[in-house]
């Protein structure tokens, strides 16, 4: 049998079962999801393995991981905190390191620094301790026995002025010393006094005093050396001491009673 519409009626809307499904099914989903990520959350900042407990080190010869972790500053730093940049800052710090990079990674190796040491040029000694000075005057911890370093040994004596240190050795004065190098006896080393500079014991048992200049200074001095020791050899003199750290007016001590 036919219903007849009145005119003008609007039919009534029914809720059909399987829309209200799929809004029951989307309504699920998304709570499923912010669970997820609300979970994921929770493990990202309550997971041990997400902080900062150690750290991965390469490059390093003589200064230690333990070293570098303590100058990085990040221990127990969570890893969405980690900053490249302010890591590399913190770990530069150290006199032994010249440059540094940061990687940073996933567990287990959350961050990796690879850093370059600062190679020593030669070794400053007062009373037994040890430090050592780059080329460029740069101090650093002695970190391991370098006898084939040259070694530099403050002698001051009676002098009653102040004693330098290895701070006041600078790169011009390195670079000088280095320059002595190459003539020094097998297996001596340098002394340096604070009035009379550099120095060491020659072949003949002269004490010699070279000052404390430049190569290019230090490379004149050698060859006026040279001269001398001909020239005093030559006259059979005999000498305790020969000075030339004023290379205007070398002079020496001789030894009297021969």
């Amino acid at each position: 049998m036919l219903h007849r519409v009145a005119p003008g009626a609007v039919p009534k809307r029914t809720t059909t079962r399987s829309g209200g499904s799929r809004v029951s099914r989307w309504r699920i989903a998304s709570a499923v999801m912010l669970l997820l990520f609300c979970a994921i959350l929770l493990l990202f900042f309550t997971s041990d393995v997400f902080y900062v407990r150690s750290i991965q080190v390469r490059g390093n010869n003589h200064i230690t991981r333990e070293e570098v972790f303590a100058y990085s500053d990040i221990a127990d730093y969570h890893m969405f905190w980690l900053d490249p940049e302010r890591i590399r800052q913190s770990v530069s710090r150290s006199a032994s390191i010249a440059d540094i990079a940061v990687e940073l990674g996933w567990p287990p190796n959350l961050i990796t620094i690879i850093v370059q040491e600062r190679q020593p040029a030669l070794v400053w000694s007062e009373a037994g301790e040890e430090t050592w000075i780059d080329l460029q005057g740069r101090v650093m911890q002695a970190r391991a026995e370098m006898p084939n370093l040259l070694h530099v040994n403050l002698i001051a004596g009676d002098y009653g002025g102040p004693k330098p240190s290895a701070e006041d050795f600078t790169g011009d004065m390195v670079l000088g010393a280095l320059r002595l190098k190459e003539i020094l006896p097998a297996g001596e080393h340098l002394s340096f006094h604070p009035i009379h500079g550099l120095g060491w014991t020659n072949e003949l048992g002269w004490r010699v005093w070279m000052g404390s200049d430049s190569a290019a200074v230090m490379g004149e001095k050698v060859k006026m050396y040279h001269v001398l020791v001909e020239n005093i050899i030559s006259r059979a003199i005999p000498i305790a001491e020969l000075n030339i750290a004023n290379r205007d007016a070398p002079f020496y001590s001789v030894i009297w009673g021969l």
